[in-house]
């Protein structure tokens, strides 16, 4: 076996934004060290033996990492954590789990499937069904950002205007400053962790107007596709969360607008400036003991180190 080298957690977390989108299981049943500190320990190979972690004398491996679930959005942290804890490519990280979006995933928690959630802003419905059972705690900050195609002329919306748009009042671009073209508001389906952040962060009560079949995305992905594409002109608005337009790149092709006039960026939404902004949360069972693998690696994305690969990963982080 080679010698494990010792590298640095930020050296290997700026190598972790690019990874395969697969979601088959993997069976390697085999066990990689990994330190929970500053410094982690990546073997070149496999290990069977693990090495303790420098913080809690804990080490992660294949047979006791927790089994992960969540939002879309999050599968990239979620790949990060465990390629850097486990010393794996991001590709084997991202194969041995699958997310099932941000509802479903509360009921795999639920009935013990999934160990712990890394999600955007879940439903009323879904916080419903976990009572007092679990705990839910920020771990990042996000942004609902909105998309028009990049030949559209507005640069800047306000918030009233958005709300406008989405209630069927404004209908056609002149109206805020656009070309002579009606607009297309693109939504996404009421489960969508970006669709329940739209209706909390932009309506405010508001009922959203009734949209068309076609007018709706189920996916990140499929907005912005439809947003891009939508008769090959600049009538369409969507929206989506920061990560996804910035680091997964689903708005290449698109113009991100300012609200307010602000433009979203790390900056502005780690100081609040910009106005739609919700925590990515950990959710987790009350239940789980200080020593459960889950609890362990609940409290270390917490910790510096933790809150320091979720600012490489293009997250904005809480502390």
């Amino acid at each position: 076996m080679k010698k494990a080298k010792i590298i640095s957690l930020l050296i290997i977390s700026g190598m972790l934004f690019s990874f395969a989108a697969c979601n088959d299981k993997t069976n390697d049943t085999s066990e990689s060290v990994a330190v929970v500190a500053a410094d982690t320990v990546v073997s070149e190979e496999p290990s069977s033996e693990p090495t303790e972690t420098e913080q809690t004398g804990f080490e992660f491996t294949y047979t006791n990492f927790p089994v992960l679930d969540g939002s879309t959005s999050t599968k990239p942290m979620a790949v990060a954590i465990k390629s850097v804890l486990l010393g794996i490519s991001t590709e084997n990280a991202d194969a041995s789990m699958e997310f099932h979006k941000t509802t479903l995933s509360f009921n795999y928690l639920i009935d013990g499937t999934a160990d712990l959630l890394i999600v955007a802003q879940p439903s009323e419905e879904a916080i419903a069904l976990l009572g007092d059972d679990f705990i839910m705690e920020p771990f990042a900050s996000e942004a609902l950002v909105f998309v028009v195609n990049s030949n559209n002329p507005v640069d800047s919306l306000t918030t009233e205007q958005i709300q406008k748009i989405y209630t069927g009042e404004i209908i056609n671009w002149k109206e805020v400053g656009g070309d002579d073209l009606e607009i297309v508001p693109i939504q996404r389906n009421h489960e969508a962790g970006s669709q329940v952040m739209m209706e909390k962060l932009v309506m405010s009560g508001l009922e959203m107007m009734d949209a068309p079949i076609d007018y709706f995305a189920g996916g990140m992905e499929e907005l912005t596709t439809l947003v891009r594409s939508f008769d090959g002109s600049a009538d369409a608005i969507g929206y989506t969360v920061y990560y996804y337009a910035y680091n997964m790149k689903y708005a290449e092709g698109l113009k991100i607008l300012k609200v307010d006039g602000v433009d979203p960026n790390s900056e502005t939404i780690k100081s609040g400036e910009y106005p739609f902004i919700n925590p990515y949360y950990l959710v987790i069972s009350k239940d789980k003991k200080e020593d459960d693998p889950a609890k362990i690696l609940f409290d270390w994305i917490l910790s510096p180190e933790g809150q320091e690969l979720v600012d490489k990963q293009g997250y904005v982080p809480v502390n």
